[in-house]
């Protein structure tokens, strides 16, 4: 390959909640002695950005002067032709994009413009705790609509749930999450349209959550929310970010993409309420040198080494733990593990296997955050080498520990 995927970072010390907030009370515990952590909780990468990020940050350091300043047509333009190129968008212009501070503040922001606080928003379980922590905070009220898993262990939405809960609810705004997080599932075309359909049928306004949209797994395509009808185009708030395709969370920059000229003058009037959502000049290079050349390189190589990853995971998973079972991620770089059956088998909680993958390094995450009963959530985008290594500890010290 041509970039590092395989060096592994010592991120200690560097600003890192996964490693530096390990046994601080709301973190996985820390080790214990003679082991070191494993990553696996926080949604973050543990692979170095694309060179072409850095250089652009550098590059503008040189300047010395940091003031006030619009965004450049660049930066509009790298998104247009981001979008064009992995994602098949047309008509993209410009005054449709507007910038965020983050993917949660947008989705704050859209949800007051299409409802009020008190009102019912429907949202997919399991549910991303972002999402349940920001609408509860925020006033509003949730909604599930539980995705089930088919006869292949498939997770799909189940309409007719959808279709109650929104008539019966009187709902008429929805987060859509695409690829869905916890679960991975990158939805195909026919079940957005039906989605879609059901939100017109009920005239239901969209706030799409996109920012995994990038980390597509071998053999599945991202498609668009917007993209599916002349409905979804108009009634839809898209939300993108480089920061999880390219590990800039910690830098802070995402967009909107709002073709409807009245949804987005009222959304940009909502975000500026607080005067606090505004661009970071230093984001903005980040952004345009994520979006080079090099850039689309580096994320079809992150793509292949996260399939990878699960590839190894899945294969493990079904070999050498019984009792656990996940469904094959199609996007994102997150697995949502459940243990249910182990834990019957061996009369324990799931505190207590967390606890256990916890004192050898094994940070992984408390999935009834997400809404799992009996799920971990574990982040697999670090090098193979570590991702085998904790597998190795799951192994000895937790699913088959004598």
């Amino acid at each position: 390959m041509k970039y590092d995927f395989t060096s592994i970072m010592d991120r200690q010390g560097k600003d890192a909640i996964a490693i530096d907030s390990l046994g601080t009370g709301w973190a996985p515990g820390a080790p214990k002695e003679g082991f070191d952590a494993i990553p696996m909780w926080v949604a973050d990468m543990n692979f170095p950005t694309v060179p072409t990020v850095c250089e652009a940050i550098a590059e503008r350091v040189k300047h010395p002067a940091f003031g006030y300043f619009e965004p450049r047509a660049e930066y509009f333009d790298s998104i247009i032709a981001w979008q064009e190129k992995r994602n098949g968008v047309t008509g993209l212009r410009p005054e449709h994009i507007g910038y965020e501070n983050g993917v949660l503040g947008g989705v704050l922001s859209a949800l007051g413009t299409f409802c009020s606080r008190g009102d019912q928003v429907l949202v997919h379980s399991p549910t991303y705790m972002g999402f349940t922590h920001a609408l509860h905070n925020n006033g509003y009220d949730i909604v599930h609509s539980p995705l089930k898993q088919d006869e292949n262990g498939v997770w799909r939405m189940d309409f007719e749930d959808m279709e109650a809960k929104l008539r019966d609810n009187h709902i008429h705004a929805a987060i859509f999450c695409s690829p869905h997080n916890p679960t991975g599932r990158v939805w195909e075309r026919w079940e957005i349209e039906a989605a879609m359909a059901l939100y017109e049928k009920y005239d239901v306004y969209v706030v799409s959550d996109e920012i995994w949209s990038d980390i597509i797994l071998a053999g599945n395509k991202h498609i668009p929310t917007q993209s599916v009808s002349d409905y979804a185009r108009n009634h839809t708030a898209a939300f993108y970010a480089p920061s999880k395709t390219f590990n800039l969370a910690g830098l802070i920059g995402s967009y909107h993409i709002i073709y409807n000229d009245r949804l987005r003058h009222r959304l940009e009037k909502e975000s500026s309420l607080s005067h606090y959502n505004s661009m970071n000049v230093l984001s903005m290079y980040a952004l345009i040198g994520a979006y080079k050349p090099e850039g689309y390189e580096w994320v079809d190589e992150l793509c292949e080494v996260i399939t990878g990853n699960v590839d190894f995971a899945m294969d493990y998973i079904k070999a050498n733990f019984p009792g656990v079972t996940a469904a094959r991620p199609q996007g994102t770089y997150m697995v949502f593990l459940d243990v249910g059956d182990w834990m019957a088998e061996h009369n324990a909680t799931l505190q207590e296997v967390l606890q256990k993958g916890w004192d050898v390094g094994v940070a992984w995450q408390d999935g009834t955050q997400h809404g799992g009963t009996t799920h971990i959530r574990l982040n697999l985008a670090l090098p193979l080498s570590r991702v085998q290594e904790a597998f190795r500890r799951m192994d000895r010290y937790v699913f088959n520990a004598k």
